[in-house]
């Protein structure tokens, strides 16, 4: 029998998939693929995109490609898609008030 308490299991996404203004949640910082520099996992997590924070597309650019605008914690900065490929987002789930 199913619980109605229960949650919907999380849907993880890419980051750069997100539409601007989403809140999200890091679920995963790895290197997307074998041609991604070993070092931009560890990079993008000296930034601040670690599991559990929360993030927030805010910009994107020119044909809304890249770069995008990524608000972290106190910081936004600008990733390339590549870059934001390698980050793995649950979406937040939000109540209108």
């Amino acid at each position: 029998m199913d619980n109605p308490h229960s949650q919907r299991p999380a849907i993880d996404v890419g980051l750069a998939d997100l539409p601007k203004g989403t809140l999200a949640r890091v679920v995963s910082v790895s290197a997307a693929d074998a041609s991604a520099p070993p070092e931009l996992a560890r990079r993008l997590s000296e930034l601040g995109f670690l599991p559990g924070e929360l993030v927030r597309i805010v910009g994107r650019g020119l044909l809304a490609r890249e770069p995008i605008a990524v608000r972290v914690g106190t910081g936004t900065f600008a990733l390339r898609l590549f870059e934001a490929a390698c980050i793995r987002v649950c979406p937040e789930q939000t109540q209108l008030a």
